[in-house]
């Protein structure tokens, strides 16, 4: 599995709307939340290009990433992988690679998941440790690693 990720641009906002929408209607349907539009408008009225990759995995784009760099740690704002693409490991090689980037940096990574989404499991599996929740989210941080050098 080769995963690489590419540049998005301004143009890419309708394409990366409909991967978010994808990736989330089953779990926001089964509380009851699916709305298309409110998905599309929450999405857009905070997306920025320069922040966001594609996710391809053998050349097919299979989902998207945008972290917000923060003073004090990184925001894994968004990390969407296509339904036909879930569960191959593509969630977990990519959150590798970023845990790879945090760690050089020292930078925590705090993420939110929808309460009763599959994607609570997957962080947790991966590494996050829940910090607080809100009404319809559970919120997590993975504190970087010391490097083996340094221990």
């Amino acid at each position: 599995m080769n995963i690489t990720f590419s540049n998005t641009t301004q143009s890419d906002a309708d394409t990366l709307v409909a991967i978010r929408i994808a990736a989330m209607r089953e779990s926001l349907e089964r509380i009851g939340r699916f709305n298309p539009q409110r998905a599309r408008e929450r999405f857009i009225a905070s997306f920025d290009p320069a922040l966001c990759r594609f996710i391809k995995v053998d050349g097919v784009q299979s989902g998207f990433i945008l972290i917000r760099p923060q003073v004090d740690r990184w925001l894994l704002d968004h990390l969407y992988i296509l339904p036909e693409h879930q569960r191959k490991g593509i969630g977990a090689a990519v959150l590798r690679d970023i845990f790879a980037s945090a760690d050089m940096c020292r930078m925590p990574i705090r993420v939110g998941a929808l309460r009763g989404s599959d994607s609570n499991r997957f962080y947790q599996r991966n590494g996050f440790i829940q910090t607080d929740e809100a009404e319809w989210d559970i919120y997590y941080v993975r504190q970087p690693c010391e490097s083996k050098a340094e221990s």
